[in-house]
């Protein structure tokens, strides 16, 4: 079984069209121990060449250049079967047809360049571990295009779904009918699909459930496997769509 980067491993390809953006994106990045910037690329050209020849870890990859865009870089760098990187989504537009395409894509987090350099650092480390990440602002677009359907305009003022503390109630689980993914679930794996939907990491719900992180880690597989997901973003999706949520209110 393959480990996971350990954090004197993280290897990072920065991909922009401007220079001095990831020349800025280099200097937050490399002034963390542990993460080592590999290449830079100005295009989606240039990315998937530098992907397929660096393999790195991580690839932060802007949305709009000249060229092939960063969305179609990304799809073809996640349908490459000879690659492992985590593709983190970084743009200056906070627009849900770029999140949600970016998301269909195959990119594993969606961060705005607005966000804070120990935001950026702490998203690479989260790709670099396997998990997948949205910025909180970003996850509140996420969570109120799933229950109120997506647009493909610029984002609007919704009401924020906020999470109260996962295990305070029953679960809210709609009792499954016929031949649904949902009934294939067992208690245990209901839980940690109700924790995913409030967004907690692996360890956060470890804590939750009092139990090992490498437990959980098995039982996110499971969840995934059995809904036919491809990562715990999708799962947060699926979870708001089914009403599987401790309490949320508008």
């Amino acid at each position: 079984m393959s480990e996971s980067p350990s954090p004197a491993d993280i290897r990072v390809l920065i991909v922009d069209d401007q220079q001095l953006m990831r020349a800025g994106f280099r200097i937050i990045l490399e002034s963390e121990p542990g993460i080592e910037v590999v290449g830079e690329a100005g295009n989606g050209e240039q990315a998937v060449a530098q992907a397929r020849a660096l393999t790195p870890d991580v690839i932060c990859m802007d949305v709009q250049m000249p060229g092939m865009d960063g969305l179609e870089a990304t799809r073809l760098i996640v349908a490459d079967p000879t690659l492992a990187a985590s593709v983190l989504v970084l743009t200056t537009f906070n627009r849900e047809d770029y999140l949600f395409s970016a998301l269909q894509s195959g990119a594993s987090g969606f961060l705005l360049k607005n966000a804070s350099p120990e935001e950026l650092v702490n998203a690479v480390q989260v790709l670099a571990r396997g998990d997948a990440l949205l910025s909180p602002d970003v996850t509140r677009h996420v969570i109120a295009a799933a229950t109120a359907g997506v647009s493909t305009g610029p984002t609007d003022e919704r009401p924020l779904i906020e999470p109260v503390s996962p295990l305070s109630e029953p679960l809210d689980i709609p009792q499954p009918t016929g031949d649904t993914a949902l009934a294939t679930l067992t208690e245990r794996e209901a839980e940690v699909l109700q924790l995913l939907a409030c967004g907690l990491s692996n360890a956060e719900i470890a804590g939750r459930l009092y139990v090992g992180e490498s437990t959980v880690k098995t039982h996110v597989s499971k969840v995934l496997m059995k809904l036919g997901l491809r990562d715990r973003i999708q799962a947060v999706i699926f979870a708001y769509e089914h009403g599987i949520t401790a309490a949320h209110r508008a």
